[in-house]
């Protein structure tokens, strides 16, 4: 036993279990207090934005910010109606049953590290595709217009979606 302890009369028969739980609860809930805000997650998307690409395909730019350090995970799912044409060689869709719209869904995902507690990306969906429809010869298929709903993307890390406004491209009126 250390002398000043000694010296001042003081021996573990002293230290009571009861006082001994106290101190230590105190230590562990201040220890919790203190860790607990550092490494807190609060996710939340700041921007959004959607455009359709020159091959109709979906592209989702984001910013989500207040995340911790490492790999996030994203899924972008959305509703697609894409209108496909026959179009002749002076660039007119000839006839109304020459056009065929098609209702589908798509989805991308993909995995971005965070720095500084955010991620600045983009997720892009494939292109919508015409199926069977096929044109009669000397016309050729075009995608005329599509359009994009129910947008949305979600942190699957950490739980949070956004959901993000439609948009339309038309590249052929027919």
């Amino acid at each position: 036993m250390p002398l000043g302890i000694a010296k001042a009369g003081f021996t573990m028969s002293h230290i009571r279990p009861r006082h001994l739980l106290v101190g230590l609860a105190i230590i562990v809930s201040f220890m919790v207090a203190t860790a607990l805000p550092a490494s807190a997650v609060a996710a939340k998307f700041f921007d959004t934005s959607a455009s359709v690409n020159n091959n109709g395909s979906l592209t989702v730019n984001f910013d989500e910010r207040g995340l911790g350090n490492g790999n996030i995970d994203y899924t972008l799912t959305a509703d697609v109606d894409a209108t496909f044409a026959c179009i002749n060689g002076g660039g007119k869709n000839p006839s109304a049953a020459n056009k065929r719209t098609i209702s589908s869904q798509v989805s991308a995902s993909g995995s971005f590290e965070s720095k500084n507690g955010r991620v600045v990306a983009s997720l892009t969906t494939s292109a919508p595709t015409a199926g069977d429809f096929t044109c009669p010869p000397g016309q050729r298929l075009v995608l005329a217009s599509v359009s994009y709903s129910n947008i949305v993307l979600t942190d699957t890390t950490n739980g949070t979606s956004t959901s993000v406004e439609d948009v339309t491209r038309v590249f052929f009126n027919v």
